[in-house]
């Protein structure tokens, strides 16, 4: 049978698979079953609180120029399921690149994006469940990803794989690797406390989780959990300052100084070869979208920051880049979210604020973020009431799970 992305797309986010449910032992089973996989590729393991996304960006960037064939997993997406799964090839071994260029559906084209297609997508989803279906293993949503994209990776031969954890780290369906020639632990904060510990030296504790025996880690933040785990397992601990220039950097942000330092001193660290020209090039394609993405035409920001600390990094931004503009805020987010304190960290006297309450069960209500924001807003119902030339710069911001809903995917391209 021939399944399409609209099939998998519809598993995928059934009652049955659409939960979170940390634990190696489901990943393990289905992995075994398909001729563990993951353990023919070698990694670059990123978990963290915020950046690592970005990080993730920037390796496998600078890799690709390196003339790397570059596996690329990272979550969430923004359109479709197949944003999270890249293989990046360098040009100079391009001539069949083409092939994995994931098709134009809905206006949504890669550009320089070799994305898996939606047929090898769905082919391994259904393979997958039917083989987690008849050994009673009740995969997540997640983990089903997961092993796609170990699956997919491993047929196509990669080079190496940039691997972003979903949550955690410990017990993230990532964390079977057992080839890991770096792991990259980015800047840690208060998120997903009922799962992760309501510290951050707990949650450090579960980040520290991806560090594998003789396996170099990298930081730029000296947590104890993280220095223990790094003595424990016999690994080098790597303690950066931000001072990399991001001078040739696409990617725009205060916060990616401290990004481009961890992932520079990790592919150092592993690659001392790669010359600083290749480095500066690689720079200079890095492609994330929807982290202080400046659409510069309609005077517009997008950025995914959603939760307190991604916020003030936000603001810290604006008031660096643009610090006579009016601002105007089109904000939602998710429930379980401290809103109240992303809200008073964003928004001040002047600016012109619109809530937004997205199609997610968990979406926080207008009515709530109207409440504990101390400034007027206003209900977000379309940008047609929007004149975005008149002086003021739109921030669309606090959720990556609405920017679907209000953007259009040339927006990203």
């Amino acid at each position: 049978m021939n399944y399409t992305y609209n099939d998998a797309e519809k598993l995928l986010t059934s009652q049955g698979k659409f939960h979170i449910k940390l634990g190696l032992e489901r990943i393990s089973k289905i992995l075994e079953l398909l001729g563990n996989p993951q353990d023919k590729l070698k990694y670059f393991h990123v978990a963290g609180t915020n950046g690592k996304g970005s990080v993730c960006a920037i390796l496998s960037s600078v890799l690709r120029e390196a003339g790397f064939k570059t596996g690329l997993y990272t979550s969430p997406h923004l359109f479709k399921y197949t944003e999270r799964i890249k293989i990046l090839t360098p040009e100079t071994r391009s001539s069949n690149a083409q092939n994995q260029l994931m098709p134009e559906v809905d206006g949504f084209a890669a550009k320089n994006q070799e994305y898996i297609s939606y047929e090898d997508f769905a082919n391994l989803v259904f393979e997958i469940c039917k083989l987690a279906d008849e050994n009673e293993i009740h995969l997540t949503e997640f983990e089903i990803l997961t092993a796609v994209s170990f699956k997919y990776f491993a047929d196509n031969n990669v080079d190496v794989v940039v691997l972003e954890t979903g949550l955690g780290g410990r017990f993230d369906a990532t964390n079977v690797i057992k080839n890991n020639l770096c792991a990259i632990i980015t800047h840690i904060d208060l998120d997903h406390t009922e799962r992760l510990g309501s510290t951050k030296d707990k949650i450090a504790f579960e980040k520290a989780g991806i560090i594998k025996p003789g396996c170099p880690v990298v930081t730029a933040e000296g947590y104890e959990a993280i220095r223990d785990a790094a003595d424990e397992k016999d690994s080098l601990l790597m303690m950066i300052t931000s001072f990399e220039s991001v001078e040739n950097l696409l990617l725009k942000g205060l916060y990616q100084q401290e990004n481009l330092s961890l992932a520079l001193a990790a592919i150092r660290l592993v690659f001392p070869k790669i010359s600083p020209e290749t480095i500066s090039e690689g720079l200079k394609k890095v492609k994330h979208p929807a982290r202080f993405q400046i659409i510069e035409e309609k005077n517009l920001i997008i950025d995914g920051a959603h939760n307190p600390n991604g916020i003030l990094a936000l603001r810290e931004s604006l008031d660096f880049y643009y610090p006579n503009k009016k601002r105007r805020f089109v904000f939602g987010c998710l429930k379980n979210k401290d809103y109240e304190k992303m809200i008073s960290l964003l928004f001040e006297e002047n600016d012109e604020i619109y809530f937004y309450h997205f199609n997610n069960p968990n979406s926080c209500e207008v009515e709530e973020l109207q409440r504990v924001c101390k400034f007027p807003s206003k209900e977000f119902k379309g940008f047609d009431a929007f004149d975005f030339n008149n002086g003021s710069m739109t921030i669309v911001c606090g959720s990556f799970y609405m920017l679907n809903e209000i953007l259009t995917p040339d927006c990203f391209l």
